[in-house]
Protein backbone atom coordinates (compact mmCIF):
# COMPACT_ATOMS: atom_id res chain seq x y z
CA UNK A 1 0.00 0.00 0.00
CA UNK A 2 1.47 3.33 -1.00
CA UNK A 3 1.23 6.26 1.71
CA UNK A 4 -0.33 9.80 0.87
CA UNK A 5 0.83 12.44 2.93
CA UNK A 6 -1.48 15.41 3.53
CA UNK A 7 -1.08 18.68 5.03
CA UNK A 8 -3.77 20.39 6.27
CA UNK A 9 -3.32 24.77 5.69
CA UNK A 10 -6.49 25.61 7.64
CA UNK A 11 -5.76 22.78 10.26
CA UNK A 12 -10.22 22.03 10.12
CA UNK A 13 -10.50 21.36 7.16
CA UNK A 14 -11.12 18.15 5.54
CA UNK A 15 -9.28 15.31 5.18
CA UNK A 16 -10.32 13.29 2.24
CA UNK A 17 -11.41 9.62 2.82
CA UNK A 18 -12.61 6.62 0.86
CA UNK A 19 -16.41 6.03 1.41
CA UNK A 20 -16.78 2.72 1.06
CA UNK A 21 -14.31 -0.42 1.07
CA UNK A 22 -14.48 -0.26 -2.72
CA UNK A 23 -14.08 3.12 -3.63
CA UNK A 24 -11.14 3.89 -5.56
CA UNK A 25 -11.20 7.52 -5.21
CA UNK A 26 -11.23 9.73 -2.01
CA UNK A 27 -13.44 12.80 -2.04
CA UNK A 28 -11.86 16.26 -1.53
CA UNK A 29 -14.38 18.78 -0.14
CA UNK A 30 -14.19 22.76 -0.96
CA UNK A 31 -12.07 24.57 1.50
CA UNK A 32 -14.31 28.35 1.17
CA UNK A 33 -15.82 30.20 4.22
CA UNK A 34 -18.78 31.21 2.06
CA UNK A 35 -20.60 29.95 -0.96
CA UNK A 36 -19.67 30.39 -4.65
CA UNK A 37 -22.64 31.16 -6.97
CA UNK A 38 -21.18 29.43 -10.64
CA UNK A 39 -22.97 30.77 -13.01
CA UNK A 40 -23.87 28.58 -16.52
CA UNK A 41 -20.71 28.26 -18.20
CA UNK A 42 -18.91 29.85 -15.63
CA UNK A 43 -15.17 28.65 -14.59
CA UNK A 44 -13.85 28.81 -10.80
CA UNK A 45 -11.02 27.60 -8.70
CA UNK A 46 -12.04 25.84 -5.35
CA UNK A 47 -9.17 25.30 -2.93
CA UNK A 48 -9.24 21.81 -0.95
CA UNK A 49 -6.87 23.01 1.76
CA UNK A 50 -4.76 20.31 1.55
CA UNK A 51 -1.15 20.17 0.18
CA UNK A 52 0.10 16.22 -0.67
CA UNK A 53 3.14 13.91 -0.96
CA UNK A 54 3.22 11.87 -3.15
CA UNK A 55 5.08 8.55 -3.33
CA UNK A 56 7.87 8.34 -6.15
CA UNK A 57 6.34 6.99 -9.56
CA UNK A 58 2.64 7.83 -8.24
CA UNK A 59 0.08 10.62 -9.36
CA UNK A 60 -3.08 12.32 -7.48
CA UNK A 61 -5.85 11.81 -10.61
CA UNK A 62 -8.54 14.67 -9.77
CA UNK A 63 -12.02 13.44 -11.40
CA UNK A 64 -15.25 14.98 -10.93
CA UNK A 65 -17.95 13.26 -8.97
CA UNK A 66 -20.95 12.14 -10.81
CA UNK A 67 -23.76 13.26 -8.74
CA UNK A 68 -22.73 16.96 -9.46
CA UNK A 69 -22.08 16.06 -12.89
CA UNK A 70 -25.09 14.45 -13.58
CA UNK A 71 -27.31 16.23 -11.16
CA UNK A 72 -26.52 20.11 -11.80
CA UNK A 73 -23.70 19.91 -14.43
CA UNK A 74 -20.87 20.85 -12.16
CA UNK A 75 -17.52 19.05 -13.77
CA UNK A 76 -13.63 19.24 -13.94
CA UNK A 77 -12.51 21.94 -16.85
CA UNK A 78 -9.78 19.83 -17.76
CA UNK A 79 -11.89 16.27 -17.21
CA UNK A 80 -9.26 15.05 -15.15
CA UNK A 81 -6.25 17.07 -13.60
CA UNK A 82 -3.06 15.51 -12.66
CA UNK A 83 -1.03 16.14 -9.20
CA UNK A 84 2.87 15.63 -10.30
CA UNK A 85 4.57 13.86 -7.25
CA UNK A 86 6.82 16.48 -7.19
CA UNK A 87 4.15 19.41 -6.53
CA UNK A 88 3.61 20.92 -3.54
CA UNK A 89 1.57 23.59 -3.84
CA UNK A 90 -2.26 23.38 -2.26
CA UNK A 91 -4.32 21.49 -4.81
CA UNK A 92 -7.22 22.94 -5.80
CA UNK A 93 -10.35 21.97 -8.07
CA UNK A 94 -11.11 23.72 -11.35
CA UNK A 95 -14.61 23.67 -11.99
CA UNK A 96 -17.22 24.22 -14.70
CA UNK A 97 -21.18 24.48 -14.85
CA UNK A 98 -22.00 23.06 -17.98
CA UNK A 99 -25.54 23.75 -17.12
CA UNK A 100 -28.16 26.76 -17.67
CA UNK A 101 -28.89 27.05 -13.51
CA UNK A 102 -26.44 29.11 -11.48
CA UNK A 103 -24.85 26.63 -8.72
CA UNK A 104 -23.99 27.61 -5.35
CA UNK A 105 -21.01 25.33 -3.84
CA UNK A 106 -21.25 25.24 -0.19
CA UNK A 107 -18.50 25.32 2.66
CA UNK A 108 -17.16 21.70 3.09
CA UNK A 109 -19.35 20.24 0.27
CA UNK A 110 -17.69 17.85 -1.97
CA UNK A 111 -16.19 18.76 -5.33
CA UNK A 112 -14.02 16.36 -6.73
CA UNK A 113 -12.71 12.97 -5.66
CA UNK A 114 -8.85 11.97 -6.06
CA UNK A 115 -7.22 8.74 -7.52
CA UNK A 116 -3.77 8.05 -6.55
CA UNK A 117 -2.28 5.88 -9.61
CA UNK A 118 1.04 4.65 -10.30
CA UNK A 119 2.59 5.58 -13.28
CA UNK A 120 5.73 5.22 -15.34
CA UNK A 121 7.60 7.64 -17.60
CA UNK A 122 8.49 6.47 -21.29
CA UNK A 123 11.71 6.53 -22.92
CA UNK A 124 11.14 8.51 -26.16
CA UNK A 125 12.57 6.52 -29.50
CA UNK A 126 11.90 8.75 -32.48
CA UNK A 127 11.18 6.86 -35.64
CA UNK A 128 10.74 7.68 -39.25
CA UNK A 129 7.59 4.98 -39.54
CA UNK A 130 4.99 3.31 -37.28
CA UNK A 131 4.35 -0.94 -37.17
CA UNK A 132 1.24 -1.61 -40.02
CA UNK A 133 -1.98 -2.46 -37.89
CA UNK A 134 -5.47 -3.82 -39.31
CA UNK A 135 -7.06 -0.56 -37.65
CA UNK A 136 -4.27 1.66 -39.05
CA UNK A 137 -5.32 5.40 -38.93
CA UNK A 138 -8.98 4.94 -38.38
CA UNK A 139 -10.32 6.81 -35.67
CA UNK A 140 -13.34 8.60 -34.23
CA UNK A 141 -16.31 6.55 -35.22
CA UNK A 142 -14.54 4.29 -37.76
CA UNK A 143 -14.77 1.25 -35.74
CA UNK A 144 -19.17 1.67 -35.78
CA UNK A 145 -21.43 2.97 -32.88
Amino acid sequence: MTILKIQRLPHNVTVPEYKTPGAAGMDLCAAIDKPVELKPFERTLIPTGLKIELEHGYEAQIRPRSGLSIKHGITLINCVGTVDEDYRGEVCIALVNLSTQTYVIQPGERVAQMVISKYEQAELQVVTELSDTTRGEGGFGSTGK
